[in-house]
């Protein structure tokens, strides 16, 4: 606002800075000047002379007038023209002049400042410097719950809560001298006209006047309890989907059951809870088809996992029975009447009322079901200064204890599959090392499936009469379950030829027979050809794994009922030494004598078993003593990453060398081939040859006469008693007695007799007739008809077996105990 003063005589008497500064002229210039012609825009001069004159007759007047200011655009300012009075009663006048346009902005400030501050839903406040209320809008009123009026002149203190008084009470010092503004301060505390704890959000700001000079402090609060409500709960909806999503991630990782229970409190803990436990029935972990426990809940539990963030865990997941059965691996039972008890019972999440500990604030008790079974429960829990389970936390608890449920469920059913399928792989294999005599055995075996443990290769070492052995080793091809119930079928025919005293190649012939039995139904596939003893059958093999067919060779109806195997049999004689082998299309077994390095044995390939129209030979191989044999499935030395050429060769290389232990050697030839674990199934059979001692064996041929009877019952006594074993000689006696009377008798030519001792007494009588001995009852009129019921009932073991020309009838006794030594 720009003043002057105009005298008596129509010109500028008095000048003000300002009206210096409005219209860019200094008072030199102006004081004395005509305003009219000055600062009027010429045009409007005449006007402008009339209307001063009016004016200095004594006439006011407001009024728009143009003017040019310092730069010599043209404005418009608002005039205020009032005559004066000085001394000697001169007229004159005082004028005031405002810039239009900035008038019109302050008013359309103020307007919108008045329109902001009393029609926005949002609390507006103004603090002079002595930090009292000066003014406040009606929203600012209302959510105090004071009237506009009554809150003007207020303290904070006032107001507010002490100690959320005195934090808006720094606020407002620190922006009234820094001049820096405060947002978004939070805040807590009950308004004393309102029911219930508020939060509040204060934004503050200074306020200057003239001269940079600090009016006061304004500031815009809100109420943000519902909003922080609303945070709180979209921070819990987000944690709780964190959680959620890690527990898909992290839960059920394996098919163990222990390990899952681990890792669902993993995940809640401490994310969820203070401390939890899961107790499972022991009939789950058992591996019993019904884990369910009795219908009143009270079943035996296994704790498996227990997890705590609080100290004095233990007191807090405890049993119901004492702290010890709080621990992991205590079993207990719940009280029919206990809310676990009740969880069991009905499948549903229950909240306790209370706990006997003091550190725990809230309980909740939540079921494992999976498939309508109870499976056990979870007991979560929280400690004091935590905030109690509600609604949303019990949704959240089952949600993730489900999950759990099923993953532990799956780990029970795999277990259980799992036990049963390795009943049926150790049904079908020799437990442990098996004895044999003259031979020293190791065996592995590795399946190639890790899920069941089951698989198509097999092995067996099966004794047989004569202090001999019978080595097996086949292959089956294809793997998992189907591939070890054909091994189990091909198995047992085995076991059962071998007791007919076949040759090998005799029993590789009718294995053959009963393989193709098998897969009646299935088209035979055809045969290849090859330069190698082994390329012959690699269609065949490919065919079998699913692989296309040969071209031109016929397709089978279904490659699933194709049964296929390869096998070496072989029957190691410990009295000769002397090895026969059969090969159907395996791989050959490998020899290392004392100092000479591994080979392959030339043995003819054959063709798998299923396939039919082959003759299979055999060869016979004299075994020092000290050699060693091994016999083996294709998984130990074929792999993707190489071929079976550099496979064998790496087989012969692990066992020449310094000579070593037999279970040393096994473990040797599987960690230097490194077998590839899951690309077949690995079986792997080593005999070592110990000769048996030159006095284990009785020999003797005697003629088809009478006297031969007396003389085997004098050779047998005087063998026995040279060895000690005066136990056996009145049994032996008689048992010779009867067999060389039966092979005078029903043989014919010459009687051989033959004592064998290792960890049993053999007998064998021969004779050259091809009628194999029965047992019969003898009727009580009958004179004879008896001795083999005396061979049955005294022989720990008896049987017959064919010979090129002739039979073999033999028995056997057990050692006597040594006596016990005296004191």
């Amino acid at each position: 606002m720009a003043a002057f003063a105009i005298g008596a005589d129509g010109r500028i008497s008095q000048w003000s800075d300002r009206a210096a500064e409005f219209f860019g002229v200094g008072a030199p210039d102006a004081v004395g000047a005509d305003p009219v012609t000055a600062f009027i825009p010429r045009a409007l001069w005449r006007e402008g002379r009339s209307r001063l004159e009016r004016i200095l007759g004594g006439e006011e007047w407001v009024g728009t007038v143009p003017y040019r200011d310092s730069a010599g655009s043209e404005g418009v300012a608002e005039v205020y023209l009032m005559p004066g009075h000085s001394e000697g009663d001169a007229g004159g006048a005082v004028c005031l002049a405002v810039d239009l346009r900035r008038l019109q902005r302050i008013e359309t400030d103020l307007a919108a400042s008045e329109a902001v501050f009393g029609q926005t839903p949002t609390g507006f406040f103004l603090f002079d410097r002595h930090l009292r209320l000066q003014r406040v809008n009606d929203a600012f009123a209302t959510g105090i719950g004071l009237s506009a009026a009554d809150l003007v002149g207020l303290h904070p203190h006032e107001i507010f809560p002490r100690a959320e008084a005195e934090r808006l009470l720094g606020a407002l010092r620190q922006v009234l001298e820094s001049g820096d503004p405060v947002f978004d301060m939070r805040f807590t505390g009950p308004a004393p006209m309102r029911d219930g704890a508020r939060k509040w959000s204060v934004s503050l700001y200074r306020l200057v006047g003239a001269g940079d000079r600090p009016m006061g402090v304004a500031g815009q609060i809100s109420d943000v309890t519902r909003r922080q409500r609303d945070e709180r709960e979209a921070a819990s909806v987000r944690r709780n989907l964190a959680l959620l999503n890690e527990a898909g991630a992290h839960i059920g990782s394996t098919l163990d059951l222990e390990t899952t229970a681990k890792e669902l409190l993993d995940v809640i803990v401490p994310g969820f809870c203070d401390t939890a436990s899961v107790d499972l029935y022991s009939a789950l972990l058992a591996g019993d088809d019904t884990p369910a426990g009795p219908a009143d809940g009270a079943g035996e539990l296994r704790r498996v996992a227990v997890s705590s963030v609080v100290t004095g865990a233990a007191a807090v997941t405890g049993a119901p029975s004492s702290a010890d059965a709080a621990r992991v691996g205590a079993t207990f039972c719940y009280p029919p009447r206990s809310p676990h008890a009740k969880a069991l019972r009905t499948g549903r999440s229950v909240t306790p009322d209370s706990h006997p500990d003091p550190l725990v604030r809230s309980t909740l008790v939540v079921p494992l079901v999976a498939r309508n079974v109870v499976l056990g429960l979870v007991q979560l829990s929280r400690a004091k200064g935590s905030e109690p389970f509600d609604q949303r936390d019990v949704a959240i608890a089952q949600e993730l204890v489900g999950r759990a449920a099923v993953c532990i469920d799956n780990a029970r059913l795999y277990r259980r599959e799992h036990e049963r399928a390795l009943i049926l792989q150790r049904s079908l294999l020799p437990p442990g090392n098996p004895a044999a005599s003259g031979l020293e055995i190791a065996c592995r075996y590795l399946p190639g499936s890790s899920g069941t443990e089951v698989g198509g290769d097999w092995f067996d070492v099966i004794p047989l009469p004569g202090n001999r052995t019978a080595l097996v080793v086949g292959d089956v091809m294809g793997r998992g379950l189907r591939a070890a119930v054909a091994m189990g079928q091909l198995r047992t025919a085995v076991r059962t030829l071998a007791m007919l005293d076949l040759d090998p190649a005799e029993v590789l012939t009718a294995l053959d027979e009963i393989a193709r039995g098998l897969g009646d139904g299935a088209a035979r596939p055809a045969l290849g050809s090859g330069p190698s003893p082994f390329a012959q059958h690699q269609p065949l093999l490919a065919q079998s794994r699913g692989a296309a067919p040969p071209p031109g060779g016929p397709e089978p109806a279904d490659a699933s009922e194709v049964y296929l195997a390869t096998c070496v049999y072989a029957v190691y004689d410990a009295v000769k030494r002397r090895c026969t082998i059969a090969n159907a299309g395996h791989l050959p077994p490998v020899l290392l004598t004392p100092g000479d390095d591994a080979l392959m044995l030339d043995v003819p390939p054959g063709l798998p078993l299923g396939v039919g129209g082959e003759i299979f030979e055999e060869v016979e191989v004299e075994l020092p003593d000290g050699a060693l044999l091994g016999l083996y499935t294709d998984g130990l030395v074929e792999s993707r990453k190489h071929q079976l050429e550099e496979g064998l060769e790496a087989f012969r290389r692990a066992l020449s060398g310094p000579r070593r232990g037999l279970e040393d050697v096994c473990d040797h030839v599987l960690s230097e081939l490194d077998p590839h674990h899951g690309e077949d199934d690995i079986a792997l059979v080593m005999a070592r040859v110990h000769a048996l001692p030159e006095d284990a064996v009785g020999d003797w041929r005697l003629p088809p006469e009478p006297t031969s009877v007396a003389r085997a019952r004098e050779l047998a006594i005087g063998w026995l008693l040279a060895r000690g074993l005066d136990d056996l000689v009145d049994t032996t006696e008689l048992l010779v007695s009867e067999l060389a009377t039966n092979a005078l008798r029903h043989g014919r030519g010459d009687i051989r007799l033959r004592l064998l001792r290792d960890t049993t007494v053999v007998c064998e009588v021969w004779d050259n007739g091809y009628a194999q001995p029965r047992q019969r009852r003898a009727h009580v009129t009958d004179e004879g008809g008896r001795g083999l019921q005396l061979v049955s009932l005294l022989a720990e073991r008896w049987g017959s077996r064919r010979t090129p020309k002739g039979k073999i009838v033999w028995f056997e006794l057990g050692l006597p105990a040594p006596a016990p030594a005296r004191v």
